[in-house]
């Protein structure tokens, strides 16, 4: 008895500059069973640095080089490509290759789709509302949290039939293995407590409550420093209010880094302070590399993190900075602790369960074309 041909399987997405969506869309499809399934990626923009990776791998890629978010061309575009590969499902990551992918692929007559929702959005109630007219072109959501789903149930208003949840995951050795980064490029010196947060210079990444909790940090921990790498529409403003109050050698703003393991392992703390999230990736990453963490009660962070056990959740930025002071006062329990999130890490995230329960979905649905 012959063998079936691998069954064709498109993935769109908005972009593949690095990002927590984007490597996640990466990490799936490179570890797809080539045997079972063809993988087609298609980016709405113009090429970004992990298309290589993905070339790299033996996976084609298409981009529409798209400049605008709402370029309506793209759809009419991406139903050309999609009658093309004739694929029999469609994965969609992030908001716009999520609305994009539904209607191309009705046009196209795809007969299974599957979108990806990688956030609680908060910042744009249209989004909510595209979802939902569109939900009858989806046959599956896929959640990167159950938080995620919660909040697409009660504020996104979508089918909770339809909403499943597959978390992320992370390449623990690459962290938890990686050389620390040589930090002296920014004027750290050995004694210096470094932190560090890793994201876009976007409203979401909660900017000014960060630099004000350093600011008043810095007052008791005289060599408390702060490592922000990540690029964004906030960063002149960002600059300035840092220049504004002489804090350029507390808090620097180093841009996107290739090396995030090496600088993670370089540092003795992470802190994200985020409005929203989904499950952040970065959160994982920092555990991986043994470092204690402290995070906002944004989505997804409950799932990954047992406050005051593996790591700390705050609620507010009083509490915030009472925290950040405390782990910063005893370093023996913030390592205990540290070590209790590296190992949760270890054993409950990893990339390669995230690709087998995305291939166990698509084998799911599938069967119905028998």
């Amino acid at each position: 008895m012959s063998t079936p041909p691998p069954i064709e399987i498109a993935f769109c997405i908005t972009d593949l500059d690095p990002g927590g969506a984007e490597r996640a869309l990466v990490q799936l499809v490179t570890r797809l069973d080539r045997n079972r399934f063809r993988p087609h990626v298609i980016c709405l923009s113009s090429a970004g640095e992990l298309v290589g990776t993905l070339q790299a791998a033996d996976i084609p890629v298409t981009c529409l080089n798209v400049r605008r978010c709402w370029d309506v061309t793209v759809i009419w575009r991406l139903a050309r490509h999609l009658r093309r590969l004739r694929p029999v499902l469609l994965q969609t990551f992030l908001f716009h290759a999520n609305f994009a992918g539904r209607i191309a692929a009705w046009w196209s007559r795809v007969p299974h789709v599957v979108s990806g929702i990688r956030v609680a959005e908060q910042r744009r109630n249209s989004y909510l509302l595209l979802d939902r007219l569109t939900d009858w072109m989806v046959e599956q959501h896929v959640c990167v949290s159950q938080a995620v789903r919660e909040h697409s149930i009660t504020t996104g208003r979508l089918s909770a039939g339809k909403l499943c949840v597959i978390p992320n995951g992370v390449d623990f050795e690459r962290f938890a293995s990686a050389a620390p980064l040589d930090l002296r490029q920014w004027n750290v010196d050995p004694d210096d407590q470094v932190w560090v947060t890793v994201g876009r210079l976007d409203t979401q990444k909660g900017p000014w409550d960060l630099l004000k909790t350093v600011q008043q940090l810095r007052t008791k921990h005289l060599r408390l420093k702060l490592l922000w790498a990540g690029q964004g529409p906030l960063q002149t403003e960002m600059q300035q209010w840092i220049d504004s109050h002489q804090l350029q050698d507390v808090i620097q703003l180093i841009g996107w880094q290739d090396n995030i393991p090496g600088l993670l392992k370089a540092a003795q703390g992470f802190v994200l302070c985020s409005h929203w999230e989904g499950m952040p990736n970065v959160v994982l990453e920092a555990q991986a590399a043994g470092l204690p963490v402290i995070s906002t009660n944004v989505a997804g962070v409950a799932e990954i993190i047992e406050d005051d056990q593996t790591g700390w959740i705050v609620n507010a930025d009083e509490e915030f900075s009472a925290r950040w002071d405390a782990v910063l006062q005893d370093p023996v329990a913030a390592a205990h602790i540290a070590a209790a999130g590296q190992q949760r890490v270890r054993e409950h995230f990893s990339w390669a369960t995230m690709a087998q329960c995305y291939m166990d979905l698509y084998a799911e649905l599938l069967k119905k074309d028998r």
